[in-house]
């Protein structure tokens, strides 16, 4: 597998969006968490572990995120810096903004919560993909297993794992609600229209590819609307979504 997320090029440009997209990130899904009107799959997932572990949002992120980043053993996956980075970053932005963001108010206060969290990982997720430095490990899961089985359709593999995780999530008594079905619909068009302003151009000897949109948490654009609602772009392996 060639390498991914090269620095030579433009480093600090890149450097400065994909952090900056990852901590965007991790606010966005704390507005959505605090709007208490449904969240993606995976962070439907992660709350739902929240509430039966006792630990944070931000460390069921991390530690979800670690430990589907060990899945890419077998797969022959290779991370990034911005798959590492991804890992880290979104959980300890999350829990900090969480902490500083207070929860409830009225509908019309927290439906602006809900938009706002999918706006902002909109663009998140087209900055931290448009730094080209590596997949999320969310995203790097599904593609590694396509990759490893080119038979099986990314629409397919995509759709089984989020909705095998917003189950999970749910039946955890993660919020299932509006806010779900509005990030499904709106996100992959959201990445799809910030993507070509953030994206940084290089030569052409550091190969685009197929890349799926975010972070982790998620963030995570695959082929066609999917769960979470990612399209195929050619970007450069980096991740989330969900930054992720």
């Amino acid at each position: 597998m060639a390498p991914i997320g090269n620095l030579r090029q433009r480093p600090v440009r890149r450097l400065t969006q994909l952090y900056a997209g990852l901590v965007l990130y991790g606010v966005s899904m704390a507005l959505m968490i605090r709007s208490g009107l449904g969240l993606d799959p995976w962070d439907v997932f992660h709350q739902g572990l929240s509430r039966h572990t006792g630990l944070s949002f931000g460390t069921v992120t991390i530690a979800v995120g670690v430990l589907v980043l060990l899945l890419w053993i077998p797969l022959r996956q290779r991370p990034g810096l911005g798959t590492v980075s991804n890992v880290l970053v979104i959980g300890l932005v999350v829990d900090a903004t969480l902490a500083l963001l207070p929860g409830g108010g009225p509908l019309a206060a927290r439906a602006a919560l809900l938009v706002a969290g999918i706006v902002a990982n909109g663009a998140a997720t087209a900055l931290y993909l448009g730094a080209r430095l590596g997949p999320g490990p969310r995203d790097g899961l599904m593609t590694g297993y396509v990759a490893r089985r080119p038979g099986r359709s990314v629409r397919l593999v995509r759709t089984v794992i989020e909705v095998t995780v917003l189950i999970l999530g749910w039946l955890l008594g993660g919020t299932v609600g509006v806010g779900t079905v509005a990030y499904a619909l709106t996100i992959g068009p959201l990445a799809q229209f910030f993507l070509p302003v953030f994206m940084v151009a290089l030569p052409s000897r550091e190969p685009a590819v197929a890349e799926p949109a975010g972070p982790e948490p998620g963030g995570r654009i695959a082929a066609g609307p999917e769960p979470g609602g990612h399209n195929v772009v050619e970007a450069p392996a980096t991740d989330c979504g969900q930054p992720r």
